[in-house]
């Protein structure tokens, strides 16, 4: 049986390219305090219009990420990293001792359920058709982003598990091992179970019952993956940065801001004045507004 020490080492290098993946722009931007957003129609229509195309940019913005970082990423990347490290290292210990307790197993099975693919692709999918029913175009958004952010996640996700093959707790002698057919690392219902969450926290970034909820409900996912055995703390933690980072990277490139434009283009805007004319037929007084914001 090999060395759990030296499957680390061999796994070192890969590690960090996947934590820094994992931290697709997470820092690079802040989220600000802005009213809630209410894109017009044709906004949300050019999102489904763009709709794969906007999943190949992304692919190409995440998997280029490590080359993009800047220095205030190390606020994420060095707990990440130690983190990440540290669990790793004492995976085959923590996944032993929790194997030892069973009452827990058909709770953390139906808790996980919620981070499985149908869950969360019905969860984007509910979102978007309800939008659709009921005109509300924060809901249609929500849906469409969703599951954009999820198959983004799932392509990752996959492409990392069959270059890891990392064996699952119930793996035997070799479980916790790299690079021997397994496919534990990182855990995919928790990368799903985040994606979906982190977007629905940002668009409803103004009920903070929603946030709590979404982001409640990943985390509880990425717990019961973990006392149900079936992986272990480290697939847990590096699979939910990566589903957050992922989530959020979509939200802030794609969202639609009430001006109808991505939040990206509504920064640029700033810097320009916005010239609207107003007019009251009734009172027959026609006038051009300018507005700056700075």
């Amino acid at each position: 049986m090999r060395s759990n020490r030296r499957s680390i080492c061999r796994f070192g290098m890969i590690v960090l390219a996947v934590l820094l993946t994992s931290a697709i722009h997470a820092g690079a931007q802040t989220p600000s305090a802005t009213p809630a957003p209410t894109p017009k129609a044709p906004a949300t229509s050019t999102l489904e219009r763009q709709f794969f195309k906007n999943i190949l940019r992304d692919q190409r913005a995440i998997w280029t990420s490590p080359f993009q970082l800047q220095g205030r990423d190390a606020r994420w990347l060095v707990p990440l990293g130690l983190g990440a490290g540290a669990l790793i290292a004492t995976d085959r210990q923590t996944g032993d001792a929790i194997a030892g307790f069973h009452r827990q197993l058909n709770a953390s099975r139906i808790v996980s359920y919620a981070g499985s693919t149908y869950v969360a692709g019905g969860a984007a999918a509910t979102f978007y058709l309800i939008g659709r029913a009921t005109h509300n175009e924060r809901a249609r958004e929500t849906g469409l982003l969703a599951g954009e952010a999820l198959v983004n996640s799932a392509i990752v996700v996959s492409a990392l598990k069959g270059i890891t093959q990392r064996v699952r707790p119930s793996g035997g002698r070799d479980r916790s091992e790299f690079f021997d057919g397994g496919s534990s690392f990182p855990s995919g219902h928790s990368i799903q179970a985040w994606t979906v969450a982190t977007v629905v926290a940002h668009e409803y970034h103004d009920h903070l019952a929603v946030q709590i909820a979404a982001y409640g409900i990943a985390s509880a996912v990425g717990v019961s993956r973990f006392t149900g055995l079936n992986h272990y703390l480290s697939d847990v933690l590096v699979g939910s940065a990566m589903g957050y980072g992922i989530g959020r990277y979509v939200y802030h490139t794609h969202h639609r801001s009430a001006t109808g434009g991505t939040e990206e283009e509504s920064s640029t805007s700033k810097r320009w004045p916005l010239i609207a004319p107003q007019y009251d037929r009734y009172a027959h007084e026609y006038a051009v507004g300018l507005m700056w914001s700075f």
